[in-house]
């Protein structure tokens, strides 16, 4: 049975469970239904409660001694494998619709290089401020761990803060602990406004 993380909680993944080595990373989000009651403005805008397409976009930095020292170690939309093949993203999901993962990410633990110490996954709104969209118009946010080998899901973490003016989110991190790998529960909201920001403070 998978275990329910709260937020700043942490968790060994391969301590009692040595051979894990394949997972699959999912990260899922729905949009809010607007509340607008009908009228001219709802007949000219498509109705009252229809979604804002918020397209999100998950990515991965693998960081060493905490820091990015090179674009490669930076996972997304746009560079969706990393080099050492340990690291793969599933592409991009733009609109958050429908049931289950938006985006997944798949992590072979034995093949991250040992000068990795740590992958964070982040979350980001693209072209949040010409869209003028934030993280309050998203529900139901969340990200798990599933082993690969069994289909076991292992984890799930739910992002229930208010994230209202928030464009970015720090939602996870899986970091080395000693000779095992951990998983901590983040749900950090920044007001970056694209992936480069984010990105920024991790150089």
């Amino acid at each position: 049975m998978a275990i329910t993380l709260q937020k700043g909680q942490r968790i060994d993944l391969t301590k009692g469970n040595p051979t894990l080595s394949n997972i699959l990373i999912g990260l899922g989000w729905d949009p809010v239904q607007s509340s607008g009651g009908g009228g001219l403005l709802s007949s000219l805008f498509g109705g009252g409660n229809k979604a804002p397409n918020v397209d999100c976009d998950a990515s991965v930095l693998m960081l060493q001694d905490d820091k990015i020292t090179k674009k490669e170690q930076l996972i997304y939309f746009g560079n969706l494998k990393s080099s050492c093949g340990s690291v793969t993203h599933s592409g991009d999901n733009l609109t958050g619709e429908g049931a289950g993962d938006d985006e997944q990410i798949l992590v072979n633990l034995q093949d991250i290089p040992s000068y990795i110490n740590k992958l964070v996954f982040v979350v980001n709104i693209y072209d949040c401020v010409r869209r003028k969209q934030d993280f309050g118009m998203l529900k139901n946010a969340y990200i798990r761990v599933q082993n690969q080998d069994n289909g076991e899901q292992l984890l799930r973490f739910n992002l229930s803060d208010d994230y209202s003016e928030k464009t970015s989110l720090v939602v996870a991190e899986i970091y080395r602990h000693g000779s095992d790998w951990k998983f901590g529960a983040l749900g950090d909201g920044t007001k970056d406004t694209n992936l480069q920001e984010l990105v920024r403070s991790y150089s």
